[in-house]
């Protein structure tokens, strides 16, 4: 059973995404050469990057360990079972007891960080109560744990050609199906995984 931490989230200095040509809001997908079992396949949102590194959330490996009702139950929060649920995921290696919600912006609280215009991510237990009583945001994920990266390692990662970048909408951030999230992911860049490979350029 996770010991599930809801609390201010600060994964970066600035409540707004940085500007100057970085990649917060955009999705990174795993090229098929990626060593890495741990981000095989992988879809994140990069919520966070700067000189000072990165943050992101995996969408796409779902949390089968847990479900919505059993971490309000361990949150003590009501009503059960609840007014509506979100999707779970294992949001990536970093702090995976830490929860996060990648959600829209239509719905934010005091420490919430601004990914982009429209999205939002927010790590307090007041998101998941306003989800379970029926409210908040008009869609989330909810994900255990991040991907991180220090200072310049991403930036090195893409120029190595492990990940390409594709710009983020709703359709693949809320994906009702996550094991389709890697293709689909690709089909909007016009890409067939079939003719990939570790020597290919980047988006």
């Amino acid at each position: 059973m996770f010991n599930v931490i809801m609390a201010r989230s600060d994964p970066s200095p600035s409540k707004d995404p940085p500007d100057d040509g970085y990649l917060a809001g955009q999705l990174l997908v795993a090229m098929p050469s990626m060593s890495d079992p741990r981000f095989a396949r992988s879809v994140i949102c990069l919520c966070a990057h700067s000189p000072d590194g990165a943050m992101g959330i995996v969408l796409n490996q779902p949390l089968e360990s847990l479900t919505f009702d059993e971490l309000l139950g361990q949150l003590k929060l009501d009503p059960v079972p609840p007014a509506r649920r979100i999707r779970l995921t294992q949001g990536g290696p970093v702090e995976g007891g830490r929860g996060f919600v990648l959600h829209t912006a239509d719905w934010e609280t005091e420490g919430s960080l601004k990914v982009m215009d429209g999205l939002a991510l927010t790590a307090s237990v007041e998101i998941l109560k306003a989800i379970a009583e029926g409210g908040g945001p008009r869609q989330g994920v909810l994900a255990l744990g991040y991907a991180g990266w220090g200072p310049g390692q991403l930036d090195d990662e893409i120029q190595r050609n492990a990940w390409l970048s594709v710009p983020a909408d709703e359709a693949l951030l809320f994906a009702e199906q996550p094991d389709q999230l890697w293709r689909l992911a690709l089909a909007k860049l016009r890409v067939d995984p079939s003719l990939l490979s570790g020597s290919a350029g980047h988006a």
